[in-house]
């Protein structure tokens, strides 16, 4: 077994637990009897055994049993994380914590002062807009309520002195309530937003009409346009990433296999949660993001899938043309039409103890809330008394998010699980990569996305912010909001009105191999292009990032045997190898031109501010390094420094100069062009001096080991972490979210998060390995705190225990509620 860590585990839980033998076992009966079965018996009871790193393995006679085991577990694991995220989204983060705090959704950067955040949630997270998802299925009803029971259960343990010395950054704060299934229906609801409505907390809680008091400011399309796109909401889609690949039978020695790969924050909500659970009807085991009782990538006898962040907009904005006379009237059809006025109050603990509110009264049109946008202070979007502009957002109307996933892990093949993709149509934001026992790779950006063609643009784009906002946000429409022709379309085949239905959304099904590496679909396999579809779902024929060509190499050397490795198939032992190889090809493309011209100067070269910097010493540690981001690897930080600075600006003074590369992206081979560093640019030159001397003021060596530098951001102990970051080239992710090296070096706060390698033995059992990287409990009082985190490190792969005898043999504790 390739389980690390587990005799530091039973010394951690000897005295509550014990190990070996079956594990210790804990019976919890509340003395209620609710009669919730419909037999006089208890109304919640479940089983729970925990296997090695603490994954647990819920065992329910049905669907509300199973939550209260999930909503049990996860408050003692993670208790605090969820409690201060369904706070927020209660809109009480300044009743409780005062005006002065902020708070950042992690996943899209969107940061709001408390008091905005507040006045967000309140407006747009409201009974009426959660009503869709209380109308799931009643698996996902019941599920919903057994989580809130077993959640709560946990609160009332702490709250009344149980569990000492856990969750001490919460147990003894006001804040910390019991919850009710409404605060999960909104927990949802937050999660199907994130690459959407979120992403503008400020923009929509700010918004109001002009007056004496908020006079507009001029629009200058000019300087819109010079803004770096990079400061645009989204315009590089969400800040986190993924990889996956689901590898058929024409690419694997043995049975199909699947990565699962998130990039997800070691910190906040959009953590994932490895779980297992058992049902009369559904075995399936995965992780979830934290509040959510189900699977959301996973795998079991029949199937495995995960996804990755998708390049499609899920909202579009609209321009009114508004009445003169009152700037909360917009023309629609000829006609003006009032905006919904609502009025929304907060409370507020101010510093000196005492409790206040406010009131502001945030609009609507029939389309969605009402915002304003400026970015890096230029307004972009801007409420005057001729113009607004308001959002329409398709994920706010997607009821179908929790139906997908609990259809999805009750599904008893592979083809019902494509079949589910299209036909529920619940998936908000995430490309969608499956395979099963004997089956082919699939993949599909199947997701719910505006029905906006692009002849649809070109006939209701609000002229001219469409074409200016076009060329910094690609794909993202602007459309006329006066004309009811301009409203989203209807597809037959869609499940509801106003989104593209399955026939106009991209899918491919082949034998041998599919990816996604955050890119758009075009290329999911290079044999085989998709193309033809609407703009706001991706673009086609550009340049693919550095990590998708890596994506794409990786599986292309394997199956033509140039990776140096034996023969030319995957299996589970290969696939991990590539998984953690931490290769990066930026060095690959760049090192020996490098090397060749700059280290073969005789003299030093300028930085940015004009300095000579002598670079012969990292050189020489560049030209032995062995091109890797593994822990013993030296030599990586030098050039990560270095490649950060080519992404500046490129100065164009000659027609070579204004090139990073020289032989030039070409539609027709994404996987191996751009190419060829061009050396005279003189930014490149000026990026290694830059980075060279970035390592020689900072308090490490030129020679210092990865591991010495890079490390985990999400514990009180240094857990040295490998891995790299996009921009570089990096396929295996360690992202610090900073301006570079640090003086404690690379603190590693997002990045491989959930890895799951999955395949089947011959009888169609799965066989599956992997890690939550950051570990399965945020408290730094649990056992399973950083154990994980621990193995991820060693690169010792985790067994997931699916069948019956292995979890029996790994069980170290079981814990039996009922209520």
């Amino acid at each position: 077994m390739r389980i690390y860590g587990l005799i530091i585990t039973c010394i951690v839980l000897l005295s509550m637990t014990g190990c070996g033998g079956g594990g210790s076992s804990r019976n919890s009966d509340s003395g209620d009897d609710n009669g919730g079965n419909g037999n006089g018996g208890p109304q919640y009871q479940v089983e729970v055994r925990r296997t090695s790193f603490g994954i647990p393995h819920i065992k329910a006679s049905n669907y509300g049993n199973m939550g209260y085991g999930y909503g049990y577990v996860h408050a003692e694991d993670n208790l605090c994380i969820l409690a201060e995220d369904l706070l927020t989204i209660r809109g009480e983060r300044a009743k409780y914590l005062g005006r002065d705090g902020t708070y950042t959704i992690v996943s899209n950067g969107s940061t709001a002062n408390n008091v905005d955040s507040d006045f967000f949630w309140k407006f747009i997270a409201t009974d009426e807009a959660i009503a869709p998802l209380k109308n799931s299925d009643q698996e996902a009803i019941d599920a919903t309520k057994g989580f809130v029971a077993g959640y709560n259960r946990y609160v009332k343990e702490l709250k009344a002195g149980q569990h000492p010395g856990r969750h001490l950054a919460c147990r003894n704060e006001a804040w910390l309530t019991e919850i009710t299934a409404d605060d999960m229906f909104r927990r949802y609801f937050r999660l199907t937003l994130l690459a959407s409505s979120s992403v503008f907390v400020n923009e929509v809680s700010q918004a109001k009409p002009p007056g004496p008091d908020n006079l507009p400011l001029p629009i200058d399309l000019d300087d819109i346009l010079a803004l770096d796109p990079a400061a645009l909401p989204l315009s590089d889609g969400l800040p986190i990433g993924s990889n996956m690949y689901a590898l058929g039978p024409d690419a694997t020695s043995e049975e199909s296999l699947l990565l699962g790969n998130p990039h997800f924050p070691w910190t906040g909500t959009e953590r994932l949660y490895l779980t297992h659970l058992e049902l009369p009807d559904a075995e399936i085991m995965g992780a979830s993001l934290y509040g959510v009782p189900a699977v959301l990538i996973g795998f079991n006898e029949h199937f495995a899938w995960s996804h990755t962040v998708s390049t499609a907009y899920r909202f579009t904005f609209y321009e009114l043309t508004l009445n003169p006379a009152d700037p909360t009237q917009y023309l629609y059809d000829g006609e003006m039409r009032d905006m919904d006025a609502n009025e929304v109050t907060i409370n507020i603990l101010e510093d000196d103890g005492t409790s206040t509110s406010e009131t502001r009264t945030l609009y609507r049109s029939h389309y969605g809330p009402m915002l304003e946008l400026a970015v890096s202070g230029i307004p972009v979007l801007e409420w005057s008394p001729l113009k607004a502009y308001t959002l329409r957002d398709a994920n706010a109307e997607n009821g179908s998010l929790m139906n997908q996933f609990f259809r999805w892990n009750r599904a008893q093949s592979f083809e019902e699980f494509v079949e589910l993709h299209g036909s529920v149509l619940g998936v908000p934001w995430v490309n969608t990569a499956a395979t099963g026992p004997g089956k082919p790779a699939y993949y599909g950006d199947v997701t719910v996305v505006p029905n906006v063609s692009d002849g649809k643009v070109q006939t209701c784009g609000a002229l001219p912010l469409q074409v200016v906002l076009g060329q910094l946000m690609p794909g993202l429409p602007i459309l006329d909001g006066s004309r009811s022709d301009c409203e989203w379309d209807n597809d037959e085949d869609a499940p509801r009105p106003g989104i593209f239905g399955p026939a106009n959304l991209p899918k491919i099904t082949r034998n041998d191999w599919v990816h996604n590496c955050n890119d758009s679909y075009w290329v999911s396999n290079p044999a085989e292009p998709l193309t033809g579809f609407a703009a706001i779902i991706g673009d086609e024929g550009t340049e693919r990032t550095l990590r998708t060509r890596l994506c794409m190499q990786q599986v292309i050397k394997r199956l033509d045997s140039s990776d140096g490795r034996p023969g030319n198939l995957f299996n589970l032992d290969t696939l991990q190898e590539v998984a953690l190889e931490s290769t990066v090809l930026s060095e690959q493309l760049a090192r020996q031109s490098v090397l060749s011209s700059y280290c073969a100067l005789p003299t030093p070269i300028l930085s940015t501010g004009g300095t000579p910097v002598e670079i012969s010493d990292a050189c020489s540690i560049l030209a032995s390094w062995d091109g890797k981001n593994n822990l013993n690897s030296v030599g990586g930080h030098i050039w990560r420094e270095f490649w950060r600075g080519t992404g500046g600006p490129l100065p164009v003074a000659t027609p070579l100069d204004d090139l990073l590369w020289l032989t030039p992206f070409s539609a027709s081979d994404p996987v191996n062009t751009p190419a060829t560093l061009n050396v005279l640019n003189p930014i490149v030159a000026t990026a290694l001096a830059d980075g060279v001397q970035k390592v020689l003021d900072s308090p490490f060596e030129l020679d210092t080991p990865m591991g010495q530098i890079q490390h985990s951001g999400a514990h009180d102990s240094v857990i040295p972490i490998f891995g790299g970051e996009g921009f570089e080239g990096s396929f295996t992710i360690a992202n610090a979210r900073g301006g570079g090296l640090e003086e404690d070096g690379y603190n590693i706060t997002y990045g491989n998060s959930y890895i799951q390698t999955v395949t089947w033995d011959t009888a169609g059992n799965p066989v599956a390995e992997g890690f939550i990287t950051y570990s399965q409990s945020g408290d730094p009082a649990s056992p399973y705190y950083k154990n994980m985190t621990e193995a991820y490190s060693a690169k010792e792969w985790i067994k997931f225990p699916y069948l019956e005898a292995d979890i029996a043999a790994d069980t170290i504790e079981t814990l039996n509620l009922s209520e």
